[in-house]
Order: structure tokens, then C-alpha cells, then sequence
């Protein structure tokens, strides 16, 4: 068992492995994990969330490596995770996207980790929301939530970051796939990577149009931006970090970021509430309880659903399923 309020202490005092261990029992879904949460609560809640998205081959990773040097030099503490394939073998992450980030390796103001999907759809590991809150309140500034880079379905990042940053690069398709139902919905601010190639400008054009297409604002409502960069070489990740800082400032004025906030708090809740009514129920699998409600459904005395409320009603109370027979 590990000394969670030691960890804690340490990870605020910045040491890499308390952080590390923390993110490992929220992983491994530690029988400690409770505890964990509980200690962390009272330490959230300071760190800024951007979400990096796109499809593979825009340069995610570079761009997130840059973003970080942009953060490093204003002062500010980073963490990051790098959401990877898992490895089908090992179920760890496959191709970490630490090896791309090598040059912030010896920085004691980054902290670096990769984290596997495990078969999780979205582009985010289950255990993302969690980890993200090790790294609040470790003292990271700002969580910069690289995923997965699975295409068109991976747009579950916007709803667990403050800001979702979607990159394209020319010669992909992407333009294309801007259209498509999702990714226009999901960006706060849209990046044209390798801007460098040719297209680019048709690219960001095409986008523009579309983002035109798109749902109606009004008068102070946020319109995504549109930013080329090389980030390669570096060049155009300040105006990101300008469009973030923007984008956060709006979110500030018009009470939008502690709206997200909530929201994400709920879906978090919700989501830790349903797993463990469905580990009750696959507990149920032999029981007579279950046994019988099928028997009934199967001579057509109760409906399925009708059964799956008696069965709800039951877990929720805590108590014995009322007799099913009855």
C-alpha cells in the first residue's frame, strides 16, 4: 500500500515520481484510487486544460513539444499526456510520444506521460480525467492532453479540456474532413500544421468557409481562429499560445469556463456511477434474481425493460432485488 498523503505532499513539491506512482494507482484502478481523489480535491481547479486533436500525421506531438517550450518560457509549469495506441501485447502505450519530446526530458518544469487507450474509444485513455487532476494539483499550470490521433470519431477531448485545439495539415484531406459532422463542433482554435507545403493556404481557406457554414453566433460569441504553423521549427506556436490565452480570457468574462467545468465534473461522476452499477450487475450473473427476471421476460409475464428498472431500483437502494416472482 502506498503513503498517499506522502505522495501527495511530494508531487506538490514537483518530484516526478510521486507524480508518476499517483498516475500509476489511477491507472491501475488501485483499490487506493478513492483515497487518492479525496487528498487531490481540495488541490484542483488552477491548472488551464488544452486538448490537442487531429488526425495522424498533422503533428500533434511536435506541436504539443512546441507548445511546451512557448509555456516554458513565460515561467509556467507543464504537464503532459500523450495518449497512445495500446500495444496488443503488453497493453502498455505503443510508440510513446515521450520519444518526441525528448528535448524537455531533463526539464524539472515538464512532466511527461504517455498513457495507453486500453481498447478506450474517443482518442483518450478511461483513466485521463483522473491523471489530469494528479497533474493540477502537482502544480502544472497548464495540462496539455495530446490524443490519440484516431480521425474523425476522436472528439471526446472536448469534453474533458478548457480548450480543444484542432490540427490540420495540407495534402491530407483535411479540409474534407473539416466538413464532416464532429470536428467542426469540437474547436476552440484550429491549427494548419506544415504550413510550409503547398495547400496550406487553400487549407485554411476551406476551413474558414466552413467554420462560416457553421452554427449561427451572435455578437461576443467566440470564433475559432484559424493559425498556420511550422511547428517543426517553431514558427507560429507564440500566436497559438496568444489564441489560447484569448480563447481563455473569453471563456473567463462570459462564465463559460467554470460552465465546462461543471460539466465535465458531471460526466465524470455519471461515468463512475455507471461503472459501478455495471461491476453490481456482472456481479449478478448466477443469481436468482437475474434467473428469474429473464424467466419472466422469456414467458412473456414482464417486459425487459420493465425488469431492468426492478434490477436499477434494487442496486441503487443497496438492498436485495424484491422478489421477482412477486
Amino acid at each position: 500500500m502506498q503513503d498517499v498523503p506522502s505522495l501527495v505532499a511530494q508531487a506538490r513539491e514537483g518530484r516526478p515520481r510521486a507524480v508518476a506512482r499517483l498516475i500509476s494507482l489511477v491507472e491501475g484502478a488501485s483499490p487506493q484510487l478513492r483515497e487518492v481523489m479525496a487528498a487531490l480535491a481540495p488541490l484542483t481547479g488552477n491548472a488551464y486544460v488544452v486538448g490537442l486533436t487531429g488526425s495522424p500525421g498533422v503533428g500533434k506531438s511536435t506541436s504539443t513539444s512546441a507548445l511546451v517550450s512557448a509555456y516554458r518560457r513565460t515561467g509556467k509549469r507543464v504537464g503532459v499526456l500523450a495518449v497512445d495506441p495500446s500495444s496488443p501485447f503488453s497493453g502498455g502505450a505503443l510508440l510513446g510520444d515521450r520519444v518526441r519530446m525528448s528535448d524537455h526530458a531533463s526539464d524539472p518544469g515538464v512532466y511527461i506521460r504517455s498513457m495507453a487507450t486500453r481498447g478506450h474509444l474517443g482518442g483518450l485513455a478511461w483513466a485521463a480525467p483522473q491523471a489530469i487532476r494528479v497533474l493540477d494539483a502537482a502544480g502544472c499550470d497548464v495540462v496539455l492532453v495530446e490524443t490519440v490521433g484516431v480521425g474523425q470519431s476522436e472528439v471526446e477531448i472536448a469534453s474533458q479540456a478548457d480548450t480543444s485545439v484542432v490540427l490540420l495539415a495540407p495534402g491530407m484531406g483535411d479540409g474534407i474532413q473539416a466538413a464532416k459532422a464532429g470536428i467542426l463542433e469540437i474547436g476552440d482554435v484550429y491549427v494548419v500544421n506544415k504550413a510550409d507545403r503547398d495547400g496550406a493556404d487553400a487549407t485554411a481557406r476551406e476551413l474558414n468557409h466552413m467554420l462560416g457554414l457553421g452554427e449561427a453566433r451572435g455578437p461576443g460569441d467566440w470564433r475559432p481562429p484559424i493559425v498556420k504553423t511550422v511547428a517543426a521549427r517553431g514558427e507560429g506556436t507564440d500566436e497559438v499560445v496568444e489564441a489560447l490565452e484569448k480563447h481563455r480570457a473569453w471563456m473567463d468574462e462570459h462564465g463559460v469556463l467554470t460552465e465546462r467545468r461543471q460539466v465535465r465534473a458531471a460526466r465524470e461522476v455519471e461515468t463512475i456511477a455507471v461503472t459501478a452499477l455495471r461491476e453490481r450487475i456482472g456481479d449478478l450473473h448466477g443469481d436468482r434474481r437475474l434467473s428469474a427476471l429473464a424467466a419472466r421476460i422469456v414467458s412473456g409475464s414482464l417486459d425487459p425493460y420493465a425488469a431492468a428498472d426492478s434490477l436499477v431500483e434494487s442496486l441503487v437502494r443497496g438492498e436485495g432485488a424484491s422478489d421477482p416472482t412477486g
